[in-house]
């Protein structure tokens, strides 16, 4: 039998975080949804292959363990990079009351785990908490590029005024990824518990001191009332946001939420006048069974087509469910970035 077999490395939250920036989960969340909607079958570039990820309650609906494989191959991380493969599978949790704890923990925890694509064995685990906060976010950044700012010539240029709805973990990095990737002049943000909104109104003031105006409103309407882009992220089971709240047809959505009832924190006359897209059809089978709203495509093939410019003053929204391919894309530059880092320091250069 062969002893041919090394142990996985392991990363920390801490190293993870070290190496973790806009520009590199932008780009490899790019590349996950270009490949997503392709198969290997009919590829000339990347394609993925991710099953619908499983999901097991844990005594309560409001607790749950989620399993998502994932194969992104034939891809590249840079421009000028070399074309890869990755196969890798998240193992989530997903425990709404983890923030009620003293300390709290967040509702959400992952790790992910990567192996060699040529021969299956596992290369390394890392936690994956923070990778998905900002790979949720970053995906709403990319369908905020392609579905609203390419309507304009001044595309990503473009000065837009934001709206957070839910400040916990994913409007905290849905807001902080919006202000250093977009020319974002107003930022409105509304929280059940209006301390959370307090605090990273106080958290977006000390990164972004010039040209940014922060705003924290008692109601959600007060936010999305002059709203150019929404996001919203709650585990909210009724409506928080409605059509006669929104200022237009120009408004673009971010959908996140908690769950399965995600979708119910925007209300159904929105759905009724809105075109929605989502990052992946596969997994509307099994999430989005009761949502009553005609699914315009992925997002994935609008940047295949490089933009699909819409001007008919329609209101688009982004259902992000979260893909597989995502936390591969990203795992696989954080592994390579810190792999990297690592080999520097052995040999004595910074």
């Amino acid at each position: 039998m062969s002893t041919n077999i090394r142990q996985p490395k392991y990363f920390t939250s801490e190293q993870v975080a070290e190496v973790l920036t806009w520009s590199l989960v932008n780009s490899a969340v790019e590349e996950a949804l270009i490949a997503t909607g392709t198969t290997q079958a009919n590829a000339k570039e990347s394609y993925a292959i991710q099953p619908a990820r499983s999901v097991t309650p844990c005594g309560d609906y409001s607790q749950r363990l989620l399993v998502m494989p994932g194969y992104v191959g034939n891809y590249q991380l840079s421009e000028n990079g070399d074309r890869i493969n990755t196969l890798a599978c998240k193992v989530v949790t997903s425990f709404a009351c983890n923030q009620n704890l003293q300390p709290p923990l967040p509702n959400i925890l992952a790790n992910i785990l990567l192996f060699c694509p040529q021969t299956g064995q596992l290369q390394c685990i890392m936690d994956g908490t923070q990778i998905t906060a900002w790979r949720t976010a970053s995906a709403s950044i990319v369908a905020t590029k392609y579905l609203f700012l390419k309507r304009f010539p001044q595309g990503i240029e473009k000065p837009i005024k934001v709206a957070i709805i839910g400040c916990g973990v994913q409007g905290q990095s849905h807001a902080l990824g919006m202000c250093k990737t977009f020319n974002v002049i107003d930022i409105s943000l509304w929280n059940r518990t209006k301390s959370k909104a307090d605090n990273l109104a106080n958290k977006l003031r000390a990164e972004f001191p010039n040209g940014l105006n922060v705003q924290v409103s008692d109601r959600p309407q007060d936010a999305v009332e002059d709203a150019d882009v929404i996001c919203i992220g709650t585990y909210a089971p009724n409506a928080l946001i409605s059509y006669v709240m929104l200022k237009g047809g120009d408004v673009h959505i971010n959908s996140v939420g908690g769950g399965q009832v995600h979708f119910r924190e925007v209300s159904q006359d929105i759905y009724d006048y809105a075109v929605v897209y989502v990052d992946s059809l596969v997994s509307v089978k099994n999430q989005l069974q009761v949502l009553k709203a005609t699914i315009h495509g992925e997002l994935g093939a609008v940047i295949r087509n490089r933009g699909e410019l819409r001007r008919d003053g329609r209101i688009t929204i982004f259902q992000s469910l979260g893909i597989a391919a995502e936390d591969a894309t990203v795992a696989q530059a954080v592994y390579d970035t810190l792999t990297n880092a690592n080999i520097k320091t052995i040999h004595g250069s910074k």
